[in-house]
């Protein structure tokens, strides 16, 4: 038990799970319903961000085609495990997040003059915030009893091609979910210690 397991709201088990004992699997089994499919973004929705603003969308892939166009736009390592993944999710931003406004933050509009002045702003705070929201998905995934196998590796202009040719969409993350496989986990690998990572000023 650490200190962050005495001093959490949650049980021990769940912080085990979310966090201290959360692994990147490699290797997937199992299925992954589309009422758990859902549960997932219905709990990443809840993380906050800037303004409330929701530029994160998913693009769960299911379909044989999709899945192949998807594994041919990947690095070489990450095709074969993402092919037989339950369920693979494509993470990406709105990029006209900010039309969005009066949905998200209603009676407050004031600074979307500041972004719709500024569009290069615009975009890096809508990645920015869909980044933040990648890391609630993942967390969400994580508490379903599900793993995770966040990648980056892959050619993200051809995902883009493919998916999101109006270009109203822009992809950053390929996300691998289901029941960690055979051998899903390597050797665990460091953290850095609190005193090598905070200070207090």
């Amino acid at each position: 038990m650490t200190i962050a397991h005495d001093e959490a709201i949650i049980d021990s088990a769940a912080v085990d799970a979310i966090f201290a004992q959360g692994r990147t699997a490699n290797s997937f089994t199992g299925e992954v319903t589309e009422d758990q499919a859902r549960a997932i973004y219905e709990l990443t929705k809840f993380g906050p961000t800037a303004f409330n603003s929701q530029p994160l969308r998913v693009t769960y892939v299911r379909s044989d085609e999709a899945r192949g166009t998807l594994v041919d736009a990947l690095m070489p390592g990450n095709k074969a495990k993402t092919a037989a993944a339950p369920l693979v999710a494509i993470l990406s931003y709105d990029t006209a997040w900010t039309e969005q406004w009066d949905n998200f933050l209603p009676g407050y509009n004031a600074p979307k003059a500041m972004y719709d002045a500024a569009p290069a702003l615009a975009a890096e705070t809508g990645n920015n915030n869909a980044h933040l929201q990648a890391g609630y998905f993942i967390l969400a995934v994580r508490s379903l009893g599900f793993a995770a196998g966040p990648m980056t590796g892959a050619d993200f202009g051809a995902i883009d091609a493919a998916f999101f040719p109006a270009g109203d969409q822009k992809s950053f993350l390929v996300v691998n979910i289901g029941q960690p496989g055979p051998d899903a986990f390597g050797e665990a690998k460091p953290k850095f210690d609190y005193e090598q990572v905070v200070r207090t000023v």
